[in-house]
Protein backbone atom coordinates (compact mmCIF):
# COMPACT_ATOMS: atom_id res chain seq x y z
CA UNK A 1 0.00 0.00 0.00
CA UNK A 2 0.85 3.62 -0.75
CA UNK A 3 0.01 6.62 0.75
CA UNK A 4 1.68 10.06 0.97
CA UNK A 5 3.55 10.69 4.44
CA UNK A 6 2.99 14.67 3.34
CA UNK A 7 -0.83 14.15 3.85
CA UNK A 8 0.18 12.75 7.70
CA UNK A 9 3.22 14.62 8.78
CA UNK A 10 2.27 18.54 9.53
CA UNK A 11 6.06 19.44 10.00
CA UNK A 12 7.61 18.85 6.42
CA UNK A 13 9.07 21.74 5.01
CA UNK A 14 9.78 24.06 8.10
CA UNK A 15 12.51 26.00 6.79
CA UNK A 16 15.58 28.06 8.39
CA UNK A 17 18.42 26.53 9.95
CA UNK A 18 19.08 30.35 11.54
CA UNK A 19 23.16 29.70 11.12
CA UNK A 20 25.94 32.59 10.54
CA UNK A 21 29.69 32.09 10.15
CA UNK A 22 31.62 34.38 12.16
CA UNK A 23 35.37 35.53 11.86
CA UNK A 24 37.84 32.77 14.00
CA UNK A 25 35.61 29.84 13.76
CA UNK A 26 38.37 27.94 11.54
CA UNK A 27 38.26 25.37 8.96
CA UNK A 28 34.99 24.07 10.18
CA UNK A 29 33.88 27.37 9.62
CA UNK A 30 35.10 27.89 6.20
CA UNK A 31 33.87 24.14 5.70
CA UNK A 32 29.83 25.43 6.85
CA UNK A 33 30.43 28.53 4.66
CA UNK A 34 31.20 26.84 1.37
CA UNK A 35 28.23 24.04 2.42
CA UNK A 36 25.85 27.06 2.64
CA UNK A 37 27.06 28.43 -0.46
CA UNK A 38 26.72 24.91 -2.33
CA UNK A 39 23.25 24.96 -0.47
CA UNK A 40 22.10 28.51 -2.48
CA UNK A 41 23.39 27.36 -5.59
CA UNK A 42 21.39 23.92 -5.68
CA UNK A 43 19.67 23.43 -2.24
CA UNK A 44 18.83 19.76 -3.90
CA UNK A 45 22.25 18.82 -4.61
CA UNK A 46 22.59 16.03 -2.00
CA UNK A 47 19.30 14.23 -1.95
CA UNK A 48 18.68 10.94 -3.85
CA UNK A 49 17.27 11.57 -7.43
CA UNK A 50 14.42 9.70 -7.15
CA UNK A 51 13.44 11.90 -3.83
CA UNK A 52 14.50 15.20 -4.93
CA UNK A 53 11.01 15.51 -6.58
CA UNK A 54 9.26 15.00 -3.28
CA UNK A 55 11.90 17.40 -1.62
CA UNK A 56 11.60 20.05 -4.11
CA UNK A 57 7.86 20.07 -3.44
CA UNK A 58 8.07 20.37 -0.27
CA UNK A 59 10.48 23.56 -0.09
CA UNK A 60 8.01 25.29 -2.05
CA UNK A 61 4.87 24.34 0.71
CA UNK A 62 4.94 27.08 3.52
CA UNK A 63 3.59 26.81 7.10
CA UNK A 64 3.22 29.37 10.13
CA UNK A 65 5.75 28.57 12.46
CA UNK A 66 4.61 26.10 14.87
CA UNK A 67 2.78 27.66 18.08
CA UNK A 68 -0.21 26.85 20.50
CA UNK A 69 -1.81 29.60 18.40
CA UNK A 70 -1.10 27.96 14.76
CA UNK A 71 -0.69 24.74 16.78
CA UNK A 72 -4.62 23.42 15.97
CA UNK A 73 -4.72 24.44 12.13
CA UNK A 74 -1.55 21.64 11.69
CA UNK A 75 -3.90 18.87 13.44
CA UNK A 76 -6.31 19.64 11.56
CA UNK A 77 -4.05 19.38 8.50
CA UNK A 78 -3.34 15.29 8.95
CA UNK A 79 -5.39 13.45 5.98
CA UNK A 80 -5.52 9.59 7.31
CA UNK A 81 -6.49 7.40 4.48
CA UNK A 82 -9.04 5.14 3.93
CA UNK A 83 -9.08 1.95 5.94
CA UNK A 84 -8.23 -1.42 3.95
CA UNK A 85 -11.43 -3.00 2.66
CA UNK A 86 -11.43 -7.68 3.48
CA UNK A 87 -9.34 -9.43 3.32
CA UNK A 88 -7.40 -7.12 5.34
CA UNK A 89 -7.22 -7.75 8.98
CA UNK A 90 -10.21 -6.06 10.61
CA UNK A 91 -9.85 -3.09 13.18
CA UNK A 92 -11.84 -3.38 16.56
CA UNK A 93 -11.76 0.01 18.54
CA UNK A 94 -11.65 -0.39 21.96
CA UNK A 95 -10.68 1.71 25.67
CA UNK A 96 -8.70 -0.02 27.93
CA UNK A 97 -7.45 0.63 31.45
CA UNK A 98 -4.64 3.60 32.10
CA UNK A 99 -2.49 3.50 34.78
CA UNK A 100 -3.03 4.10 38.26
CA UNK A 101 -4.41 8.00 38.31
CA UNK A 102 -4.55 7.92 34.95
CA UNK A 103 -7.43 8.06 32.52
CA UNK A 104 -8.77 5.11 30.03
CA UNK A 105 -6.77 4.86 26.19
CA UNK A 106 -8.48 4.46 23.32
CA UNK A 107 -7.01 2.03 21.36
CA UNK A 108 -7.05 0.14 17.56
CA UNK A 109 -6.83 -4.04 17.79
CA UNK A 110 -5.91 -5.05 14.93
CA UNK A 111 -6.06 -8.77 13.69
CA UNK A 112 -6.78 -10.38 16.32
CA UNK A 113 -7.90 -13.63 16.54
CA UNK A 114 -9.04 -14.95 19.95
CA UNK A 115 -9.66 -18.49 18.35
CA UNK A 116 -5.46 -19.09 17.90
CA UNK A 117 -2.85 -18.36 20.27
CA UNK A 118 0.75 -18.06 20.06
CA UNK A 119 0.93 -14.99 16.97
CA UNK A 120 3.37 -12.84 17.49
CA UNK A 121 1.92 -8.19 18.71
CA UNK A 122 3.21 -5.11 17.63
CA UNK A 123 2.20 -2.15 20.46
CA UNK A 124 2.36 0.53 17.16
CA UNK A 125 3.01 4.32 18.29
CA UNK A 126 2.09 7.21 15.84
CA UNK A 127 4.51 10.12 15.29
CA UNK A 128 3.77 14.02 15.12
CA UNK A 129 6.21 15.74 17.22
CA UNK A 130 4.88 14.59 20.70
CA UNK A 131 2.02 17.49 19.77
CA UNK A 132 0.04 16.11 16.84
CA UNK A 133 -1.26 12.90 14.75
CA UNK A 134 -3.84 10.34 15.84
CA UNK A 135 -3.93 6.62 15.84
CA UNK A 136 -6.11 6.55 12.90
CA UNK A 137 -4.15 8.32 10.66
CA UNK A 138 -1.57 5.41 10.96
CA UNK A 139 -4.16 2.81 10.54
CA UNK A 140 -3.99 1.31 7.01
CA UNK A 141 -0.35 1.03 7.59
CA UNK A 142 -0.80 -1.24 11.08
CA UNK A 143 -3.29 -3.30 9.00
CA UNK A 144 -0.40 -4.08 6.52
CA UNK A 145 1.76 -4.79 9.73
CA UNK A 146 -0.55 -7.13 10.89
CA UNK A 147 -1.20 -9.05 7.25
CA UNK A 148 2.57 -9.45 6.72
CA UNK A 149 3.59 -10.65 10.12
CA UNK A 150 0.95 -12.49 10.66
CA UNK A 151 0.73 -10.36 14.12
CA UNK A 152 -2.04 -8.42 16.05
CA UNK A 153 -1.29 -5.19 16.50
CA UNK A 154 -2.15 -2.53 18.79
CA UNK A 155 -2.17 1.41 17.62
CA UNK A 156 -2.10 3.75 20.34
CA UNK A 157 -4.08 7.09 20.54
CA UNK A 158 -2.37 8.84 23.26
CA UNK A 159 -2.36 11.98 24.94
CA UNK A 160 -0.36 15.08 23.30
CA UNK A 161 1.12 17.74 24.53
CA UNK A 162 1.23 20.28 25.40
CA UNK A 163 -2.15 19.32 27.24
CA UNK A 164 -0.42 16.26 28.60
CA UNK A 165 2.95 16.89 28.56
CA UNK A 166 5.46 14.02 30.05
CA UNK A 167 4.64 11.44 31.72
CA UNK A 168 1.03 11.04 30.11
CA UNK A 169 1.97 10.20 26.59
CA UNK A 170 4.46 7.56 28.05
CA UNK A 171 1.93 6.34 30.56
CA UNK A 172 -0.80 5.88 27.69
CA UNK A 173 1.36 3.60 25.56
CA UNK A 174 3.26 1.46 28.52
CA UNK A 175 -0.32 0.94 29.06
CA UNK A 176 -1.37 -0.41 26.31
CA UNK A 177 1.84 -2.79 26.58
CA UNK A 178 0.84 -3.84 29.60
CA UNK A 179 -2.66 -4.19 28.62
CA UNK A 180 -1.45 -6.58 25.63
CA UNK A 181 0.32 -8.98 28.43
CA UNK A 182 -2.32 -9.69 30.48
CA UNK A 183 -5.02 -10.03 28.05
CA UNK A 184 -2.05 -12.32 25.59
CA UNK A 185 -4.95 -15.36 25.90
CA UNK A 186 -8.14 -13.48 24.65
CA UNK A 187 -5.87 -11.70 21.72
CA UNK A 188 -4.10 -14.89 20.71
CA UNK A 189 -0.69 -13.41 21.11
CA UNK A 190 2.34 -15.05 22.37
CA UNK A 191 3.47 -12.41 25.42
CA UNK A 192 7.08 -13.14 24.87
CA UNK A 193 6.92 -11.59 21.16
CA UNK A 194 5.05 -8.39 21.95
CA UNK A 195 7.53 -5.80 19.43
CA UNK A 196 7.43 -2.29 19.91
CA UNK A 197 7.20 0.23 17.18
CA UNK A 198 6.93 3.76 16.06
CA UNK A 199 8.47 6.46 13.70
CA UNK A 200 9.65 9.92 14.79
CA UNK A 201 8.09 11.36 17.91
CA UNK A 202 6.33 7.49 18.14
CA UNK A 203 10.26 6.43 18.16
CA UNK A 204 11.38 8.13 20.76
CA UNK A 205 8.22 7.08 23.08
CA UNK A 206 9.10 3.90 21.76
CA UNK A 207 12.24 4.37 23.44
CA UNK A 208 10.89 5.70 26.39
CA UNK A 209 8.32 2.45 26.67
CA UNK A 210 11.05 -0.15 26.70
CA UNK A 211 12.96 1.98 29.36
CA UNK A 212 9.54 1.52 31.31
CA UNK A 213 9.40 -1.93 30.66
CA UNK A 214 12.53 -2.66 31.88
CA UNK A 215 12.81 -0.34 34.72
CA UNK A 216 9.19 -2.07 36.05
CA UNK A 217 9.93 -5.38 34.98
CA UNK A 218 6.23 -7.01 34.13
CA UNK A 219 6.47 -6.68 30.71
CA UNK A 220 9.76 -8.28 28.58
CA UNK A 221 9.52 -6.69 25.32
CA UNK A 222 10.93 -8.61 22.59
CA UNK A 223 11.93 -6.01 19.98
CA UNK A 224 12.12 -2.17 19.73
CA UNK A 225 11.60 -0.72 15.96
CA UNK A 226 12.65 2.93 15.79
CA UNK A 227 12.29 4.94 12.62
CA UNK A 228 14.45 8.11 12.65
CA UNK A 229 13.48 8.63 16.34
CA UNK A 230 12.85 12.06 18.08
CA UNK A 231 15.40 10.91 20.94
CA UNK A 232 17.06 14.60 21.95
CA UNK A 233 15.49 17.78 22.99
CA UNK A 234 19.02 19.32 22.46
CA UNK A 235 18.98 19.17 18.97
CA UNK A 236 18.20 22.55 17.46
CA UNK A 237 18.45 24.01 20.66
CA UNK A 238 21.40 23.84 22.08
CA UNK A 239 23.14 21.74 19.54
CA UNK A 240 22.64 23.18 15.96
CA UNK A 241 22.61 20.68 12.85
CA UNK A 242 24.96 21.42 9.52
CA UNK A 243 23.50 23.54 7.49
CA UNK A 244 22.45 20.80 4.80
CA UNK A 245 20.90 18.61 7.46
CA UNK A 246 17.29 18.58 8.71
CA UNK A 247 15.92 21.44 5.69
CA UNK A 248 13.04 19.20 4.77
CA UNK A 249 10.21 17.16 6.61
CA UNK A 250 11.33 18.82 10.47
CA UNK A 251 12.91 21.65 11.17
CA UNK A 252 15.00 22.93 14.48
CA UNK A 253 11.79 25.46 14.71
CA UNK A 254 9.19 22.47 15.13
CA UNK A 255 11.80 20.30 16.99
CA UNK A 256 12.07 22.70 19.69
CA UNK A 257 8.30 23.59 19.94
CA UNK A 258 7.51 19.90 19.94
CA UNK A 259 9.93 19.33 22.89
CA UNK A 260 9.00 21.98 24.68
CA UNK A 261 5.42 21.09 24.76
CA UNK A 262 6.22 17.60 26.02
CA UNK A 263 9.23 17.98 28.76
CA UNK A 264 7.32 21.51 30.61
CA UNK A 265 10.39 23.17 30.04
CA UNK A 266 11.93 24.73 27.21
CA UNK A 267 14.11 22.43 25.40
CA UNK A 268 17.81 22.07 25.78
CA UNK A 269 16.94 23.04 29.43
CA UNK A 270 20.07 22.12 31.88
CA UNK A 271 17.15 20.50 33.45
CA UNK A 272 14.17 18.15 32.38
CA UNK A 273 12.02 15.92 33.93
CA UNK A 274 13.78 12.28 35.12
CA UNK A 275 13.26 9.84 32.19
CA UNK A 276 11.81 12.20 29.36
CA UNK A 277 13.99 12.04 27.38
CA UNK A 278 15.99 9.04 25.58
CA UNK A 279 19.22 11.17 24.52
CA UNK A 280 19.84 11.72 28.48
CA UNK A 281 18.71 8.63 30.14
CA UNK A 282 22.02 7.35 31.59
CA UNK A 283 21.53 3.29 31.61
CA UNK A 284 20.25 1.96 28.22
CA UNK A 285 21.59 -1.65 29.41
CA UNK A 286 18.79 -4.15 29.46
CA UNK A 287 17.11 -2.72 27.04
CA UNK A 288 15.48 -5.13 24.17
CA UNK A 289 17.11 -5.90 20.54
CA UNK A 290 16.64 -2.70 18.52
CA UNK A 291 16.43 -1.22 15.02
CA UNK A 292 17.25 2.32 14.61
CA UNK A 293 16.85 3.75 10.71
CA UNK A 294 17.34 7.18 9.55
CA UNK A 295 17.83 9.08 6.64
CA UNK A 296 21.04 10.78 6.53
CA UNK A 297 19.73 14.45 6.01
CA UNK A 298 17.10 13.79 8.70
CA UNK A 299 17.42 16.33 11.66
CA UNK A 300 17.72 12.99 13.53
CA UNK A 301 20.73 11.42 12.27
CA UNK A 302 23.28 12.40 14.78
CA UNK A 303 21.32 11.97 18.25
CA UNK A 304 20.02 8.49 16.49
CA UNK A 305 23.58 6.79 15.72
CA UNK A 306 24.30 8.17 18.39
CA UNK A 307 21.88 6.56 20.78
CA UNK A 308 22.76 3.49 18.60
CA UNK A 309 26.25 3.92 19.65
CA UNK A 310 25.51 4.05 23.22
CA UNK A 311 22.84 0.52 22.87
CA UNK A 312 26.11 -0.91 21.23
CA UNK A 313 28.18 -0.23 23.79
CA UNK A 314 25.61 -1.22 26.57
CA UNK A 315 25.75 -4.27 25.37
CA UNK A 316 22.25 -4.75 23.42
CA UNK A 317 21.80 -6.44 19.92
CA UNK A 318 21.40 -3.41 17.46
CA UNK A 319 20.86 -2.49 14.21
CA UNK A 320 21.51 0.49 12.31
CA UNK A 321 20.44 1.50 8.91
CA UNK A 322 21.20 4.83 7.81
CA UNK A 323 20.19 6.11 3.75
CA UNK A 324 22.19 8.43 2.05
CA UNK A 325 20.47 11.11 0.53
CA UNK A 326 17.18 10.59 2.54
CA UNK A 327 15.12 13.33 4.61
CA UNK A 328 12.73 12.75 7.63
CA UNK A 329 10.23 10.26 6.58
CA UNK A 330 10.76 9.94 2.90
CA UNK A 331 10.00 6.22 2.99
CA UNK A 332 6.32 7.62 3.55
CA UNK A 333 6.71 10.64 1.39
CA UNK A 334 8.17 8.03 -1.85
CA UNK A 335 7.64 4.62 -1.27
CA UNK A 336 8.47 3.24 -4.82
CA UNK A 337 11.97 4.44 -4.29
CA UNK A 338 14.61 2.62 -4.38
CA UNK A 339 16.51 3.94 -1.01
CA UNK A 340 12.55 3.61 0.50
CA UNK A 341 12.47 -0.16 0.06
CA UNK A 342 15.73 -1.12 0.92
CA UNK A 343 15.23 0.75 4.41
CA UNK A 344 12.21 -0.76 4.59
CA UNK A 345 13.46 -4.08 3.54
CA UNK A 346 16.11 -3.37 6.76
CA UNK A 347 12.94 -3.10 9.69
CA UNK A 348 10.94 -5.54 8.24
CA UNK A 349 13.69 -8.13 8.45
CA UNK A 350 15.24 -7.44 11.93
CA UNK A 351 10.86 -7.41 13.03
CA UNK A 352 11.16 -10.92 11.25
CA UNK A 353 13.80 -12.26 12.70
CA UNK A 354 12.90 -10.90 16.47
CA UNK A 355 9.48 -12.90 16.17
CA UNK A 356 11.68 -15.80 14.97
CA UNK A 357 10.94 -16.02 10.94
CA UNK A 358 12.68 -16.11 7.77
CA UNK A 359 12.59 -12.52 6.45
Amino acid sequence: MQFNRRDLFFGAACLGTGLAVWPGLGASGLGWARALAQEAADPLRLFDPELREAARGMLRQTFPPPTRETLPAMRASWAPPPLLDAPAPAVALQTIPGLAGAPDVAVEVIGAKPSTSGRPAILHIHGGGMISGRARNMTAFCQTLSAEFDAVVVNVDYRLAPETPFPGPVFDNYAALEWMAANAGPLGIDPARIAVMGESAGGGLAALVGLMARDRGKVRVRHLVMLYPMLDDRTGSTRTAPPHIGTVGWSAQANRFGWSCFLGVPAGSAKVPENSVPARVADVEGLASSFIGVGALDLFVEEDLDFARRLIAAGVPTRVHVTPGAFHAFDFVVPQARVSREFTQAWKSSLHAAFGAQA
